[in-house]
């Protein structure tokens, strides 16, 4: 896979650079794919109903509002992901299990953890567009992520 760095080198101001600071939390470094969204808050059902379903390469971006009170994923969530041939999920809020995470095949961004479990109430949209950190997230739009960041066609 190219790098991010490279592909913003190339395309420039067609691609869209995620300024947050987010944070490498799987087992893969580098993923790419076409994007699925999730707008929760500190709520993980739906979150948990997309990822259960095949993910043919795509990568979930979840808009938990950038809460780092409770975790939206963890590894039983993210071990399912992977399973269902998800690239990565790229998390505007926490995470859990940070140990077991780095284990998972998949790529995973978040902006930081906490070990306080989610909600269950299943309140969320899938697949609307979500903005956060100057990034317009459009559902089928491509995303690549590396060390150095996220980039979003746009």
């Amino acid at each position: 896979m190219t790098s991010t760095a490279d592909l913003y080198d190339e395309h420039g101001e067609a691609l869209q650079s995620l300024a947050l600071p987010l944070r490498d939390y799987g087992g893969a470094a580098a993923f790419a794919g076409p994007i699925r969204t999730v707008k929760c808050y500190e709520d993980n059902a739906l979150l948990k109903q997309v990822l259960s379903e095949p993910g043919e390469g795509a990568v979930l971006v979840v808009d938990a509002a950038g809460s780092l009170d409770r975790a939206v994923l963890g590894d039983m969530i993210a071990a399912m992901a992977a399973e269902n041939d998800w690239s990565g999920v790229v998390v505007h809020g926490a995470v859990r299990d940070v140990a077991v995470l780095r284990t998972v095949d998949l790529g995973i961004k978040a902006l930081g953890s906490n070990p306080r479990k989610s909600t269950k109430t299943a309140q969320g949209v899938v697949d609307d567009v979500v903005d956060f950190g100057g990034v317009t997230f459009r559902p089928g739009r491509r995303l690549v992520a590396d060390e150095d960041g996220v980039l979003v066609e746009r």
